[in-house]
């Protein structure tokens, strides 16, 4: 049985902060579920909206199926059971959807549905593409809009008609046009997140788009730097959120923008940085070099 419905999980999912969490390996790439669980717990105690198991943070492309379920097991175990869980699905379409049955098995609350592996895609094959994957479930579904999976206004507003469990919209390009024209056409039928990089950087000109919430990588290793972020950005504080890109969010990016893949890898080192390690990135990623590490430290240390 699940926790949600999906119209619960896209009440609970807009109200406040998202944790997407990274994934624990060991020296040896494996998967660390005892150091994972205990992430997950310390998350946990900060009370964010929303966990979202295995995702880009959580470097979903680098984990098998079975792993995937094996992480997202982890995540429900240890969650609270007020704290819903998402779980990925993702690659091509049958392969989304048998991920998110077994999204649905492991005991998830919901799905998050990333872009189709490497092939382009017309707005006819995105859309059946995420109708299948609502088809495959009973959970709610959020979809990630982003590199070969960006749905205009006009598919989207068709999908939304015809899943009636696609409950949220992840964006992950920052086009305000589009944007614009999505929350226009649909309105609140939909739950909008932030998904792009360093999702704080876009939180407030977002908020006056309807985008109540978005997903805090930074939460892994400063959650209540993250709270106290998003918080300003509820109440439309300017001149806070403005102070904290400048002090801490820019030196960030800054480290964060040296390398491709550092997203992830980054949010890795801060782990690191608290003396709460979560191991190395598995290839194609790679970890920062010594000299980013200590500005990385001393960046959350001041």
């Amino acid at each position: 049985m699940t926790r949600c419905t999906p119209n619960q999980l896209a009440a609970q999912l807009g109200s406040g902060l998202l944790s997407f969490p990274v994934t624990h390996f060991r020296a040896d790439l494996g998967f660390d579920e005892a150091q994972y669980r205990r992430h997950i717990d310390w998350l946990a105690s900060f009370g964010p909206a929303g966990l979202f198991a295995a995702g880009g943070t959580g470097e979903f492309f680098s984990l098998t199926p079975s792993e995937v379920e094996r992480v997202v097991a982890a995540a429900v175990s240890a969650a609270p059971a007020e704290l819903p869980v998402v779980a990925p699905a993702g690659y091509g379409t049958e392969m989304a959807a048998e991920m998110a049955r077994s999204a649905e098995r492991t005991g998830a609350d919901g799905v998050l549905l990333f872009p189709p592996y490497l092939t382009e895609c017309d707005q006819r094959g995105l859309a059946a593409h995420v109708r299948t994957v609502c088809a495959a479930t009973e959970l709610g579904v959020v979809v990630y809009n982003r590199a070969n999976g960006v749905l205009d206004d006009v598919t989207l507003a068709e999908l939304v008609e015809q899943c009636p469990n696609l409950v949220g919209f992840k964006d992950g390009v920052g086009n305000v046009d589009a944007m614009a024209r999505i929350r226009a056409r649909i309105g609140d039928r939909l739950t909008y997140v932030g998904g792009l990089p360093t999702a704080e950087m876009f939180a407030l000109p977002y908020a006056e788009l309807g985008v109540t919430t978005y997903s805090s990588a930074m939460f892994n290793f400063v959650p209540r730097y993250a709270l106290d972020f998003y918080e300003a950005v509820r109440n439309r504080d300017a001149e806070t959120v403005h102070g904290r890109i400048r002090d801490f969010v820019l030196p960030y990016c800054e480290i964060r923008d040296r390398r491709r893949g550092y997203a992830v890898s980054i949010v890795k080192a801060g782990m690191k940085a608290i003396g709460r390690p979560a191991g190395p990135v598995r290839p194609p990623l790679v970890d920062l070099d010594a000299e980013e590490l200590d500005s990385l430290t001393r960046l959350v240390e001041g």
